[in-house]
């Protein structure tokens, strides 16, 4: 992140808009997709950092993240956003793999065609900050209880210029 500011404050605006903007799927919906696809693509950090921020939204439910990563079918969350997983995680093997049916399926389970729209960014953007941070070697702890912090401070703060090294705040995220 210290070596190109530029870069870093466009994609904190960007992941900002997409998770935490103005939306009918809720902060921790929009996490868990992150989340979801982080898992996919195997990073620990986007998964375990992400996946801390969705259990703050649901009030520290940190073995429902767990679960969805395993099998989100049978997690216990909204069919409406089992759909919306589906569609990211095709998306997260390669835009191409989602299909008509995919979309009718999202819609005929409630979702709107500006969250299955949001769905479909959001995976997008998560392969790319995965890569973002797995190409560059980023140093990245492996304890879930170590992002319990930052997931908070995701939640409550955001991502845009939040006061990741205050003393007493999470480390500072490697996207």
């Amino acid at each position: 992140m210290a070596v190109s500011p530029e870069s870093t404050e466009a994609l904190r605006e960007l992941v900002e808009v997409l998770l935490r903007g103005n939306n009918t799927l809720t902060p921790g919906e929009r996490e868990i997709i992150a989340t979801y696809v982080s898992s996919q693509n195997d990073c620990c950090f986007c998964q375990l950092s992400h996946g801390a921020a969705a259990a703050e939204h649901l009030g520290g439910n940190y073995e429902l993240i767990d679960r969805i990563k395993q099998n989100f079918g049978t997690s216990g969350i909204s069919e409406k956003l089992k759909a919306l997983l589906v569609i990211a995680g095709k998306v997260q093997k390669g835009g191409k793999h989602v299909i008509a049916d995919d979309v009718e399926q999202a819609r005929w389970h409630g979702a709107s065609d500006k969250e299955i729209h949001d769905t479909v960014l959001i995976a997008a953007a998560f392969c790319m900050f995965n890569r973002y941070v797995d190409g560059l070697g980023t140093w990245q702890p492996t304890d879930p209880a170590a992002y319990r912090e930052m997931g908070r401070t995701m939640a409550h703060v955001g991502y845009v210029k939040p006061n990741w090294d205050e003393p007493g705040e999470a480390a500072q995220p490697a996207r």
